[in-house]
């Protein structure tokens, strides 16, 4: 009998070999070249020299299947420091591919050249790509499509039409300037002029009709629609007049399907929706506008729309101003219940493997907080509430990035001085998060520092938003790393309830999860991938004030666990 069990374990052990050996024989290397420069881009009826990839704005879509290889060779011609971050892609033992600012690599300088090289590891759906240095990111951006291997199929029927859209935010001036003004003064930077899908703000905007972006369907049919969110600040709200989404996918994971009329999506986050043309052929407004959780604080309150539009439909392509799109009902800004209701439906397909035994168990609050100005520091500098500075801070600490190494380099040659490794593992201070926070807590301490995990740790970090200044809806992003979102609450995170609304069955599978305005969420990893990952804020003014912290991976055994060697042409500081 055992050696009957051998045999098929054997056999089945043969037809997984060669599986894996045809797919790998079926993966791809793909190459490609950005170049950052500036471009004149007209928008709102001006014209800015704005920075793009390839004089494309958005930049260019990377079309490859799981399992493929890329090879990116960014050539530096614009101005400013530049770098590229492949957002979710997990870069397993590739972290010098990762790409954020000082933390991974020095940045490209102007004239400068770096290639990323990574491959794309059992994921499959959509992910994209964005500058991480300073507010670049606002137009430097596009997707990165991750269809199944070559054979394999999706867990859904195959759509007739792939299209995506991509939520941006557009300012009337250079980014740059508006965050520099912001860090100058201490106070908050003004808020974008408009939103845009595929780069375009839509009918809604001055001088913007005839570019609106027309996404196009036959009756009958059942397409697939990516929606990533490249805004720099904003949680967005998005919805198609008259027609349900199903989701499918979200941050290059399958979910099992759900279907809803709007979709909210933070910072960095992708959703793949499944939409079928079951209406009667006309135009219909596809529309995305901000979910704003922080009270009182600006934001911009415009609506951004493209057109889905029949074929078949009785004027399309040359319709008069007289024929306007359907128009869809949007949330209210300010509408946490909705929200709320759509990030608590995903699940992942089937039951998943979470760790239960946990060797790190952290509670990190996240939030904002004031700098009290020095002495004789001039006014105009410290334009936050009663002569201040905003600041963040994860713990009580307001991450700072260092200058002469990135993080990675560091602790790869050993060198000291660049980071500490004492990130508490909880808040200095146990209070009341969610409350009336006394004024003794609202300024954090400033420092590099990072926590240390060990290869192969089962980590669960409690996310704990604050009340400090303002409360509000933070999309936090880990690199390297998806994660299990096992339940997310309101008010203050209790162990000694809240541990009961776990889903250790199917939870969702992300790398950016959307923490509630006064609330909490709770995550799951393995710390199965050296290296050194920032955790942030995706609100770019957040992370610029420091709502951040680093997690430092030591390597395992083997070279399949440990940290590839530094390519050549790391770029140096």
């Amino acid at each position: 009998m055992d050696r009957v069990f051998s045999t098929i374990a054997l056999f089945l052990l043969s037809l997984f070999l060669i599986s894996s050996l045809a797919s790998l024989a079926n993966a791809k290397t793909h190459y490609h070249d950005f170049v950052v420069q500036a471009t004149k881009v007209k928008r709102l009826c001006k014209t800015h020299n704005s920075i793009t990839v390839n004089g494309q704005f958005p930049g260019p879509t990377l079309e490859v299947n799981n399992g493929d290889s890329l090879v990116i060779h960014v050539v530096n011609k614009a101005r400013y420091n530049v770098t590229i971050h492949w957002h979710g892609v997990r870069q397993m033992t590739t972290a010098w591919a990762d790409g954020p600012e000082f933390i991974t690599q020095c940045p490209i300088r102007p004239g400068g050249s770096y290639t990323y090289r990574f491959t794309i590891s059992g994921q499959e759906g959509t992910l994209w790509w964005h500058a991480h240095s300073s507010w670049l990111r606002a137009t430097v951006y596009g997707a990165i499509i991750i269809h199944p291997k070559e054979g394999d199929s999706y867990p859904f029927p195959k759509p007739k039409r792939d299209s995506v859209i991509t939520l941006g935010e557009w300012w009337d001036a250079n980014p740059i300037d508006v965050i520099r003004e912001a860090t100058r003064t201490g106070a908050t930077p003004n808020v974008s002029d408009a939103y845009t899908i595929n780069g375009q703000p839509g009918d809604l905007y001055n001088c913007s009709s005839k570019d609106t972006i027309i996404v196009p369907v036959d009756s009958g049919e059942t397409n697939l629609i990516r929606v990533i969110n490249a805004a720099l600040n904003q949680q967005l709200f998005f919805t198609i007049a008259n027609h349900k989404l199903t989701v499918v996918g979200a941050d290059a994971s399958y979910v099992k399907p759900f279907t809803t009329s709007v979709l909210m999506l933070g910072p960095g986050q992708t959703t793949d929706v499944l939409i079928k043309a079951d209406q009667p052929p006309a135009r219909y407004y596809i529309a995305a506008r901000a979910y704003a959780s922080a009270q009182g604080a600006p934001f911009d309150n415009t609506t951004t729309t493209a057109i889905l539009e029949y074929k078949t439909a009785p004027c399309a392509a040359k319709c008069t101003t007289t024929s306007k799109p359907i128009m869809p009902r949007l949330p209210a800004y300010n509408d946490t219940a909705t929200a709320t209701a759509f990030t608590t439906s995903f699940r992942s397909p089937r039951k998943v493997y979470v760790p239960t035994e946990i060797d790190e168990n952290l509670f990190i609050t996240a939030g904002l907080g004031i700098n009290q100005c020095p002495p004789k520091t001039r006014a105009r500098n410290c334009q936050a509430p009663n002569g201040t500075r905003f600041t963040a801070s994860m713990n009580n600490v307001s991450f700072v990035l260092p200058s002469n190494f990135s993080l990675l380099q560091a602790h790869h040659h050993g060198v000291r001085g660049v980071f500490t490794t004492d990130f508490p593992a909880k808040p200095p201070v146990k209070f009341d998060y969610t409350g009336n926070v006394s004024r003794s807590l609202w300024q954090p301490t400033r420092g590099t520092k990072v926590y240390r995990l060990k290869y192969g740790s089962r980590v669960q970090i409690v996310l704990q938003g604050t009340n400090i200044f303002t409360a509000e809806n933070h999309p936090i992003h880990l690199h390297g790393y998806d994660f299990y979102i096992l339940a997310e609450g309101f008010g203050n995170f209790n162990p000694k309830t809240d541990t009961a609304k776990f889903n250790l069955v199917d939870p969702p599978l992300r790398n950016t999860v959307s923490l509630p305005v006064k609330g909490w969420a709770v995550i799951r990893f393995v710390a199965d991938n050296p290296g050194v990952w920032i955790m942030h804020c995706h609100l770019d003014v957040h992370i610029g004030w420091g709502l951040a912290t680093v997690f430092l991976v030591d390597n395992g055994v083997g070279p399949l666990q440990q940290l590839e060697q530094p390519p050549p042409d790391l770029p140096v500081c």
